[in-house]
C-alpha cells in the first residue's frame, strides 16, 4: 500500500548511487541505515541487492537478507513480492517469532486462505516465545482464513465500484467529500502532479499531495487538481477531514530528515473562501517520539479521532481522541477495547449520524485491512461489525467518506492492484431510512445559515446541529420516535416542530419549515382577515393567530407591539380608529387563547406608516424596487389600477415587533426576580443544550 502510515513518516530523498563493487554486508548496513529512517522502498533494494551479493551456498546470510526483504514488502504492503522474500528466508532457515504472523497475513492478502491458515496454525505450534498479544493476532488469523472464502461467497448489501474519474496511475486514497452537497471529493495522491522532483525513500514514488475534484450541477466531476494556497509542500501530505463548519481542515503531514526516524504529526489548514492556508502544526501532545496521523473530526465537532502508537495503547497503531472543543484541547483518550487490538487500528471515520467506522488488521478480516463499524449495545457498551464481501476484500480497504446521511460514498482499496497501488472506489448500501430535512429561515426573509437547531426525542436522542449555508440540515431519525426540534438564532426568536416518526418499510422523508421572526424589525402576520371596514376577525384568520399564539408560548419572555394598518382610503381619523380597534381584536384573540394581556401592546397606525418594499417583494414584483416606500402619491403615479390594488393590499398589514426579551425575568427595578447561582463547572466542555429548553 503506497502511502505514509504511520510509524515512520516519509522522507524525500536522493538515492545513492550504489558503488557496482559492493558487497554484501555494504548492502546489508545500508539497508539497515534506510531501515532506521523508515525507508521501505530504499532499504529492500539494498537488502535485494545484498541477497543477489551473496553466493548461493552461503545460505545463512541469503536466509538474513531474505528475511528483511520480506519484513520490508510487508511494510509496503506488496504480497507476492513480500512471500517470494519469506518463502526464501524459511528455506535458508532464517525466521524469527514475527514470521508466521507476517508471512500468514501476507498470503491472506493474496487470497491464499487456506495457505495462510497452514502458516498462522505453524505459529501456534512454533518453538518461538509466542507472547499474549501474538497468540492473539495468529487466533485472529486463523479465524480470517477460515471465514473469509464464506464472507466472499456470501456477499453483502453493499455495491462498490471503481471511480475511475479520481484514480491516476499511482495511488489515490483517503478521499473526503466536502460542501453542504458533498461537491467537492478531496483525496491524497502521489500522481506526477504531486509537488516535488523528488522520490520517496519510503515508498519509491513522489510524496503525496491533496488534491481535489469538483462536481457541476449536472453531476460531472471536474479534473482532479491540486489544492491551492500554500498546503502542499515537498513533504507528503493526506489523510484529510474538516470540521462540521468546513472551516478548518486537519490533516497528516510527514516531513523530512534524512538521519532522523520521521514521525507522522497532524496538522491544520485555515479555510479562505475556495484556498487554504498554509499547515501548521497541531499540538495535541507533548509526545514527540510518536506518530500521529489519520484525523477525524466527529460530527458534533467535539472530538478529533486519530491514529497513533504512542505508549499506553493496546499494541501496535491504537486509535486515540482528544477533545478539541472550545480554546484549549482536552486529554488525549484511547478508545480500548472492543475496537483497538494487539494488530494495527487506523483510518477512523463518522457517518453524519455518529455511525463510527476504521479498519483493522486485528479484528477477524478477509485480508489486509478490513472496514470495521462500531456499534453500541443496549449495555452502552461497543461491539465489532464485520462489513463483508465486497466493501472489504483480501487488500487493504479503508479511508470511508459519506454522501450526506446515505449509506454511500467513497473509499480506498488496493485490491486487485499486482503493485499494491491504492484506488478509490464508491460504495453504496441500499437501507430503509426515515430522513429528516428542515429549512431555517426569516418570516418574508431569507436563508439563516448562523443558526442552530437543537433536536431532542424521547428514545434519548439529544443532538445540536449547525445548518449548512443554505439554512437547512438533513438528519435521519428512527421509527417510534417522537422528537421536538427548536430553531434558534441571535436576533431572532426561536421557533418549535414536533414530530412523530412512525414505522416504514421504504425510505420515508419528512419536510419541516422553521420561520424565524426578528427581534429587531416588524414581522407581518400574514392571512389575517377582517369584515370590510370593520375591525371583526374572520374565521379564516383562526389559524395564522394560533400560529402567533404557539410562537409567544415558545418565547415567553418576550412582549410585542400589535401593529395595524390600512391604506390611504377614507380619512386619516377613520383609519387611525379603525387600525386601533383591529389591533385590539387581535390581542384579544390572543388574551383569549392564554396569552398574558400585559405581553401584548395593541397599536393602530392608519395609514400613516406605508409599508417599505423588501428585497424579496421586489424579486417577484420587478416593477418595484428595493425600498420604495408605498406612499399615496407613490401608488397613485402607477399607471396600472391593477398595480395599486396590489400596493394598497400590502399596505393594509398587521405587523408584530418585540418590545422586550426580559418579561418574566426582570422585577419592576430591574433586577432579576431569582439570584443567578452559576453551574458547577463540567470537566468537559457540553455543547448540548439544558433541559430547561423544552420547559417551555
Amino acid at each position: 500500500m503506497q502511502r505514509c502510515l504511520l510509524g515512520l513518516v516519509s522522507v524525500l530523498v536522493t538515492v545513492l548511487t550504489l558503488s557496482s563493487c559492493g558487497g554484501y554486508d555494504q548492502h546489508i548496513k545500508k539497508g539497515e541505515k534506510f531501515l532506521a529512517v523508515g525507508e521501505y522502498y530504499d532499504a529492500s533494494e539494498e537488502f535485494k541487492a545484498a541477497y543477489r551479493a551473496a553466493p548461493a551456498k552461503d545460505k545463512e546470510h541469503r536466509g538474513i537478507a531474505a528475511l528483511k526483504m520480506g519484513n520490508c514488502y510487508y511494510d509496503l504492503k506488496s504480497p507476492v513480492r513480500a512471500i517470494s522474500a519469506y518463502r526464501n528466508a524459511e528455506r535458508y532457515n532464517q525466521i524469527d517469532s514475527l514470521f508466521y504472523l507476517h508471512l500468514g497475513q501476507m498470503l491472506m492478502m493474496n487470497a491464499s486462505y487456506k495457505e495462510a491458515g497452514k502458516v498462522f496454525e505453524a505459529g501456534m505450534n512454533s518453538t518461538f516465545n509466542v507472547s499474549k498479544e501474538l497468540e492473539q493476532l495468529l487466533r485472529v488469523g486463523i479465524e480470517s482464513a477460515n471465514k473469509a472464502p464464506q464472507w466472499k461467497q456470501d456477499g453483502s448489501k453493499y455495491e462498490v465500484k471503481k471511480f475511475a474519474h479520481a484514480n491516476g496511475r499511482r495511488s489515490d486514497y483517503a478521499p473526503m467529500l466536502l460542501g453542504d452537497e458533498s461537491d467537492y471529493l478531496y483525496f491524497t495522491s502521489t500522481r506526477n502532479e504531486a509537488m516535488g522532483d523528488e522520490y520517496s525513500g519510503i515508498t519509491g514514488v513522489k510524496c503525496g499531495d491533496i488534491f481535489f475534484c469538483q462536481k457541476d450541477d449536472k453531476g460531472k466531476w471536474s479534473k482532479p487538481a491540486p489544492v491551492e494556497g500554500g498546503l502542499n509542500t515537498e513533504y507528503d501530505e493526506g489523510a484529510t477531514a474538516f470540521t462540521p463548519d468546513a472551516s478548518k481542515m486537519f490533516l497528516t503531514q510527514c516531513s523530512t530528515d534524512p538521519s532522523y526516524p520521521r514521525y507522522a504529526q497532524i496538522m491544520t489548514s485555515q479555510r479562505s473562501d475556495a484556498s487554504w492556508s498554509a499547515p501548521t502544526k497541531f499540538d495535541l501532545s507533548r509526545d514527540t517520539l510518536s506518530s500521529f496521523a489519520h484525523p477525524a473530526v466527529s460530527p458534533d465537532g467535539k472530538w478529533l479521532y486519530f491514529t497513533s502508537d504512542m505508549p499506553g495503547g493496546k499494541g501496535g497503531l491504537d486509535i486515540w481522541r482528544v477533545n478539541i472543543q472550545g480554546a484549549y484541547i482536552g486529554g488525549v483518550e484511547n478508545l480500548g477495547e472492543p475496537v483497538n487490538t494487539p494488530g494495527d487500528e487506523m483510518f477512523p471515520a463518522f457517518r453524519p449520524n455518529g455511525d463510527f467506522y476504521f479498519s483493522s488488521n486485528g479484528h477477524p478480516g478477509m485480508g489486509g485491512l478490513d472496514i470495521f463499524l462500531a456499534k453500541i449495545d443496549t449495555t452502552g457498551h461497543y461491539y465489532i461489525e464485520q462489513l463483508g464481501y465486497p466493501l472489504n476484500s483480501a487488500g487493504d480497504d479503508f479511508g470511508m467518506t459519506f454522501e450526506g446521511v446515505y449509506n454511500r460514498g467513497y473509499f480506498s482499496s488496493n485490491r486487485g492492484d499486482g503493485k499494491g497501488w491504492d484506488h478509490i472506489y464508491s460504495f453504496e448500501k441500499d437501507e430503509v431510512l426515515q430522513i429528516l430535512t428542515g429549512w431555517v429561515y426569516e418570516v418574508d426573509g431569507y436563508e439563516l445559515p448562523q443558526s442552530v437547531v437543537y433536536l431532542v426525542g424521547n428514545d434519548g436522542t439529544n443532538m445540536r446541529i449547525n445548518v449548512k449555508s443554505d439554512g437547512s440540515f438533513t438528519e435521519l431519525v428512527d421509527p417510534d420516535v417522537d422528537y421536538v426540534m427548536l430553531a434558534t438564532c441571535n436576533g431572532y426568536l426561536n421557533h418549535k416542530e414536533e414530530l412523530h416518526v412512525p414505522k416504514v418499510t421504504e425510505t420515508q422523508e419528512y419536510t419541516l419549515q422553521f420561520p424565524l421572526p426578528s427581534i429587531s424589525a416588524p414581522v407581518m402576520i400574514r392571512n389575517i382577515f377582517f369584515d370590510y371596514g370593520k375591525a371583526t376577525l374572520r374565521p379564516e384568520s383562526s389559524e395564522s393567530l394560533d400560529k402567533l399564539v404557539v410562537m409567544l408560548q415558545e418565547n415567553p419572555n418576550v412582549t410585542i407591539e400589535l401593529g395595524a394598518h390600512t391604506d390611504y382610503h377614507s380619512s386619516e381619523a377613520f383609519n387611525d380608529n379603525l387600525s386601533q380597534q383591529r389591533a385590539k381584536s387581535v390581542c384579544d384573540y390572543l388574551i383569549e387563547h392564554g396569552i398574558e394581556a400585559e405581553r401584548l401592546t395593541p397599536k393602530g397606525y392608519g395609514e400613516r406608516v406605508p409599508k417599505v418594499v423588501s428585497k424579496k417583494v421586489a424579486e417577484k414584483n420587478p416593477w418595484l424596487k428595493e425600498g420604495d416606500v408605498l406612499t399615496e402619491e407613490f401608488i397613485t403615479a402607477l399607471p396600472d389600477k391593477e398595480k395599486q390594488d396590489f400596493c394598497d393590499q400590502i399596505n393594509r398589514r398587521t405587523e408584530f415587533r418585540v418590545l422586550k426579551t426580559t418579561y418574566g425575568i426582570l422585577d419592576n427595578e430591574g433586577k432579576l426576580k431569582q439570584e443567578y447561582t452559576p453551574k458547577p463547572k463540567k470537566e468537559e466542555p457540553d455543547n448540548t443544550p439544558d433541559d430547561d429548553w423544552l420547559d417551555w
